[in-house]
């Protein structure tokens, strides 16, 4: 591995790189979907179907698999579910599950000779069985202004600049990325009132996340996430789940006529 040389990026550290400890901490799964099937009614007209047990999913979606999957609980009747298909390895399935408002978000990741290489689509969806409540879940402009330190493990710190709809900024203040930073394009969905979707692609390392932040208490955040994307050798896929504690470091707000949220 070279030598990291900040404005060099073909030394910037692979995916892979991160590791040992970046998902030091991450949330103790839970086992609350056991035993549990779903049928999602996509907003493009397709069906999700999901079945768990144990650690596994039964899925069909465009094909169909069984799957080690993990989940995790980000708040009441809400489920972060993720899991890499076996048989389709350019993959990577992000589900949102709001068992409470019936309402449902999918995130397909995509490893392609693309630029970014990871492209992210996305599909809100209802949960068949439980009246939807609430508006459908969309993209919101909510994070825009805020600078954010997310703490993953003893060793590694990042700050989340929240600049626009389509771009943030990152910035590593510990951990073997020290000092490296970059702007990156970002999509945000909000499930709850204070809980987002949170995922972003890179540019100059072949990856892309998808996390699903708390950001109601400004002094406590929690995020828990996903990387996914090409190892070293540019070929192989790199999948990992992670968590983060989080805090508001700052908000910036700008005068209406320059308002990178606005229209």
């Amino acid at each position: 591995m070279p030598e990291l040389t900040l404005s060099d990026t073909s030394t910037w550290l692979p995916l892979d790189g991160l590791a040992p400890g970046f998902d030091a901490n991450k949330a103790p799964t839970v086992g609350d979907l056991h035993g549990r099937s779903f049928e999602l009614a996509c907003e493009d007209g397709t069906t999700f179907t999901a079945a768990f047990s144990g650690t596994r999913i039964d899925w069909a979606y465009h094909g169909k698999g069984t799957d080690r999957c993990e989940t995790f609980l980000v708040d009441d009747d809400l489920y972060y579910v993720q899991f890499h298909p076996r048989a389709r390895q350019e993959e990577a399935f992000t589900l949102l599950l709001d068992l409470r408002r019936g309402r449902a978000l999918l995130v397909l990741s995509k490893i392609g000779d693309t630029s970014p290489r990871v492209t992210q689509s996305f599909v809100a969806a209802t949960i068949g069985g439980v009246e939807p409540a609430g508006e459908p879940l969309a993209p919101t402009t909510s994070l825009v202004g805020r600078r954010v330190l997310w703490v993953y493990s003893t060793e590694h710190a990042y700050e989340h600049v929240y600049l626009s709809p389509h771009w943030y900024t990152w910035q590593c203040l510990a951990g073997p990325e020290r000092g490296l930073a970059d702007t990156d394009e970002n999509s945000v969905y909000e499930l709850r009132p204070g809980i987002y979707v949170f995922a972003w692609r890179e540019k100059v390392i072949p990856c892309a996340s998808v996390t699903v932040a708390d950001h109601r208490d400004a002094k406590r955040l929690r995020s828990h996430g996903v990387l996914f994307g090409l190892d070293a050798s540019g070929s192989t896929p790199t999948h990992f789940t992670f968590g983060a504690h989080g805090k508001l470091l700052s908000t910036t707000v700008h005068p209406e006529a320059y308002d990178p949220a606005g229209s």
